[in-house]
């Protein structure tokens, strides 16, 4: 039918816990010389709060699926919601995050808005005022212009023969949703149609816009 998992009224809240000195806080961190991280393409933080131990551009490279098959090219196979069809299908292995995700909207040193993006699988991003969970008005902007997807990402024991099991966790990705002007993560344009895993402090920007949106989590020291 035309049910979906997203909605929107509840999901998407300005400032509410994050309001006040805790706000002014994050503010003063992501303005400081220790603040957002913007490296070259496929490198990470070796302080990642998630693992606590360093992100190799091969780990990003793990992650980064091949082809996501996600992009729909039919009726057949697309999936309706509030009468439009949408551009992708969520992947088997999506799955609410355990972490409380937040994505801070900056332009130019001013915070503008503050997204809780913990509380369903995955958020729309674009123009569609109807089904976006993340509307971004800008003209340069497609209307369904990408998704912020959690997968459950399985990382194995780099030891050969160790009995430790394979850890799995729920991951943030971006999937760009062959957006016309590109979605854009820490300054390099990320190829359409591929999930790209996200780390906390990426920076994406979608389009032409110069809105950039900050991904922390709730437990982030500030």
């Amino acid at each position: 039918g035309d049910s979906c998992r997203f909605s929107h009224s509840q999901n998407n809240k300005r400032g509410g816990e994050d309001s006040g000195s805790g706000m002014k806080a994050i503010v003063s961190r992501l303005q400081g010389d220790s603040g957002i991280r913007k490296p070259k393409w496929g490198k990470a933080d070796e302080d990642e709060a998630e693992n606590k131990e360093k992100i190799s551009p091969e780990d990003r490279q793990k992650a980064n699926f091949g082809l996501s098959g996600a992009l729909n090219e039919d009726a057949k196979t697309g999936k309706m919601y509030k009468g439009i069809m949408l551009k992708w299908s969520e992947p088997p292995d999506a799955h609410m995050p355990k972490k409380k995700w937040r994505l801070y909207v900056f332009k130019k040193d001013s915070l503008l808005d503050t997204y809780h993006i913990h509380r369903q699988s995955a958020y729309l991003v674009g123009r569609e005022k109807k089904i976006a969970d993340i509307l971004t008005e800008h003209v340069s902007c497609s209307k369904q212009h990408a998704v912020i997807q959690y997968r459950v990402k399985t990382t194995y024991p780099k030891e050969p023969g160790s009995i430790k099991k394979p850890k799995r966790t729920v991951q943030p990705y971006i999937l760009d949703l062959e957006s016309t002007n590109g979605t854009f993560l820490n300054g390099e344009r990320i190829e359409p149609a591929r999930y790209i895993e996200l780390f906390e402090k990426d920076v994406i920007k979608f389009g032409e816009s110069t809105r950039e949106y900050v991904m922390l989590k709730e437990d982030t020291k500030h």
